[in-house]
């Protein structure tokens, strides 16, 4: 590298190598490596040093970003690989290395430090090899003896001081080369022909000879040989297997053992649409046979063709460009837009699933499947089940949607961003195809420390080149010409929903011996995908990260909670209006569509009707000409459109605080509920009828009962307002609901 960057900027051949060397320890390089100079420190001294022995000036920063950039400081994936194997086989991996901090104050580390059990840098500990103390240290946060270690590495020096320490050494001269010389120490293959597979479990083993006489069946007598049978790392919800067959490979795809969930594991379903698409043109696997007879392998299975290519299980996908990180999510974009595109019935999928209605019917299926797998109360869960049947969306379109849309459900071309297959088609049916793009944003929310899976929250996806949840939903919406919806918060809540609940059941079944690893990090993954589902119940009135809303698309699903559908009139900005009752009397909904309740009693439904007179015919006509008006009705110019209406309404003071019926029709607390439901029509109800805080009834109950006289009293004719003021330490305290302060009364005993 340092060669081919000197003959390229014209400096003398070996400069680098020189500079590096010179000093010993006291050198730039050496220092920059122990961590005792900053990089700016560090280029400045260096670049002296370099001209010094060239005799002409060096660009050593273009030296620099050369060596950290992604083209030249990548692992090598044979590396990543055994690494792979090695813990899979419960030892533990660490790295040892001399490297140097940035200009950002993080040390440089062109890996994945998820791989390893411990991380040693030189720049962190003030050590760098071939100092045998740091070797020593590994050894130390290892828990091993020098004779239980193997330590890999490319400089002769460094080798020999680990060697001189009693460790085990293997000079890398080719990756590929040390690999084979670490298989034949530790006794177990590191290198597996077939990317992302591995032997098969002995809790997923499956009878080889009635399988191959099987393959042999369906494939024909000329396919003679060994069958060769592995097991891949994904697909653990239904086992998957790689098999080669003499000049054939397969993928095997089967239902886990032992009891099942209703409607779980439908492998049938799988093979159908796999093949209905295939035709259709969206890249699949191209599948073989579904067999159903039990006794060959165990359980129910389908076989398909294999299809090499690339799987991203990682979705910040490390050590690519930024360019190339956003072609492949464009790649992801466009193939789910060529999914949800596919005609129905022309591909023989009309009857695929139920037509309309699929959140209501999955915010139901996931809950029964929950509750079959519950072990334990959830409050979190609980809530969400509560929530999300009162927030379903209407469905603009039916499509195919596949249920589980994620960058590692793709195989890609190892070459290029493109989608050679759409695996797991596992929970796929018809529906709502918002609910597959939501999903597919999953890893937008999640952080890359997450166990199940992978996300990238808390890091820059501007600099990773990954579009933002909103700018990938936008694309999607331009690309299928729909306009973009705005209850995006609804989708992503139902996401994380889904996938609790999946994880709660793969616990459930971990309990049971169903499942190849230990229950806790499913339970506790789960339990946090519920407090992230939650996470967006409680972004109803808050803009979501990323998204800039605009103000024309704002409706009252901001404001009111949707908790039933109602023929109310529509807001003055298009939004629909919602109410608590199920459904409403004939006559009522006749005379404007109208709900209230059959228990109220006459003196509520005597308020009811002018109120939603003037919400209809008046609050919503003049509400729309005040948002329409220039300079009117903001905080500091009240509207005289409203202004004029509320001297006309009679404001509704509780009756425990107006026993004479002086401010307004004195009514209790259960005959005001039928009011607001007729004022949860409208925008602009709230300040025709002073219900918005700290003026609403609640408020102005205390106020009563505190002596100050009921505050709708001050209100009438609309000449003054209720506000409230306050501030407190450490929070923002313009949202009432951060309130952290607490206000206790104490009597004070007077001093003698």
């Amino acid at each position: 590298m340092g060669l081919g960057w000197e003959v390229q900027n014209h400096v003398p051949s070996g400069t680098i190598l020189k500079a590096l060397i010179r000093g010993s320890d006291g050198g730039p390089w050496t220092r920059f490596l122990k961590g005792e100079m900053k990089p700016q420190h560090f280029l400045e001294e260096f670049g002296r040093l370099c001209s010094e022995i060239a005799e002409t000036p060096v660009p050593v920063s273009s030296f620099l970003a050369l060596l950290t950039s992604e083209h030249v400081a990548k692992q090598f994936p044979v590396m990543t690989q055994a690494i792979s194997q090695i813990r899979a086989e419960g030892l533990q991996t660490a790295v040892l290395t001399n490297n140097f901090y940035l200009s950002n104050g993080k040390s440089f580390l062109p890996l994945d430090r998820k791989q390893f059990d411990v991380v040693v840098e030189s720049c962190v500990e003030g050590i760098c090899k071939p100092d045998p103390r740091i070797y020593q240290l590994c050894l130390q946060r290892l828990s091993l003896q020098p004779s239980e270690a193997i330590f890999l590495d490319d400089l002769g020096p460094n080798l020999k001081a680990a060697s001189s320490l009693g460790i085990r050494t293997i000079k890398v001269d080719s990756p590929e080369t040390a690999v084979k010389e670490l298989e034949a120490l530790l006794g177990f293959p590191l290198h597996v022909g077939v990317p992302n597979t591995r032997a098969v479990r002995k809790t997923m083993e499956i009878p080889q000879d009635a399988l191959e006489k099987y393959l042999k069946g369906l494939l024909g007598t000329q396919h003679t040989g060994p069958l060769q049978l592995l097991q891949f790392d994904h697909g653990q919800s239904n086992p998957t297997y790689y098999i080669r067959l003499a000049d054939r490979q397969l993928v095997l795809r089967k239902k886990p053992p032992g009891t099942l969930l209703p409607s779980a594991h439908a492998i049938e379903r799988e093979f159908r649409i796999m093949k209905a698409l295939g035709n259709a043109g969206v890249p699949v696997p191209t599948v073989l046979d579904l067999c159903e007879d039990s006794s060959i392998v165990g359980t129910p299975f389908y076989l398909m063709e294999y299809c090499p290519g690339t799987i991203y299980k990682d979705p910040s996908l490390p050590g690519l460009e930024p360019s190339r990180r956003r072609a492949i999510y464009t790649a992801m974009n466009q193939v789910l837009c060529r999914i949800h595109s596919v005609d129905l019935q022309a591909t023989g999928l009309d009857s695929f699933g139920k037509q309309g209605d699929y959140i209501p019917r999955q915010v139901q299926t996931w809950t029964k499947q929950y509750r079959a797998a519950e072990t334990g109360s959830i409050p979190a869960m609980e809530r969400l089940i509560q929530w999300l049947p009162l927030h379903l969306p209407r469905q603009q379109r039916t499509t195919v949607v596949h249920g589980d849309f994620r960058l590692d459900n793709l195989i890609f071309h190892p070459e290029k961003a493109e989608v050679l297959a759409v695996l797991d088609w596992e929970l796929s049916t018809l529906g709502d195809p918002f609910a597959d793009v939501a999903y597919s944003c999953l890893a937008h929310y999640l952080p890359s420390s997450f166990p199940m899976l992978r996300g990238f929250r808390d890091q820059d996806v501007a600099k990773l080149g990954i579009p933002t949840a909103e700018e990938y939903f936008r694309t999607y919406c331009r690309h299928v010409g729909l306009p973009p919806i705005d209850n995006w918060n609804f989708y992503m809540a139902f996401s994380f929903f889904r996938v609790a609940a999946i994880l709660q059941g793969v616990y459930k079944r971990s309990l049971t011996g169903q499942w190849l690893s230990s229950g806790t990090k499913w339970k506790s993954s789960a339990e946090s995908m519920f407090q992230a589902g939650l996470g967006f119940c409680h972004q109803k009135r808050k803009r979501l990260p990323g998204f800039q809303r605009d103000a024309s698309h704002q409706n009252t699903d901001e404001i009111l909670p949707r908790t039933g559908w109602a023929t109310v009139p529509e807001d003055a900005r298009g939004g629909v209006s919602h109410s608590t009752v199920a459904a409403a009397s004939p006559s009522l909904e006749a005379e404007g569509g109208l709900i209230i309740s059959p228990e109220a009693c006459h003196s509520g439904q005597k308020a009811v009707r002018p109120a939603a007179a003037v919400c209809r015919t008046e609050g919503v006509p003049r509400g729309a000409r005040a948002a329409e008006t220039p300079g009117l009705g903001r905080q500091v110019e009240p509207s005289p459109l409203i202004e004029d209406l509320k001297r006309a309404v009679e404001p509704f003071p509780p009756l425990e605080t107006d026993p004479e019926k002086k401010y307004g029709a004195g009514l209790t607390n259960v005959e005001y509920a039928h009011l607001c439901e007729v004022m949860g029509t409208s925008l602009y109800a709230s300040e025709l009828y002073l219900i918005a805080l700290p003026g609403c009834r609640t408020w102005r109950s205390w106020h009563g009962h505190r002596g100050r006289g009921p505050l709708a009293g001050a209100t009438v004719g609309g000449q003054d307002r209720s506000c409230f003021a306050m501030t407190e330490p450490q929070v923002a305290s313009s949202d009432a609901s951060n309130i952290e302060a607490s206000i206790q009364e104490e009597r004070l005993t007077p001093m003698s």
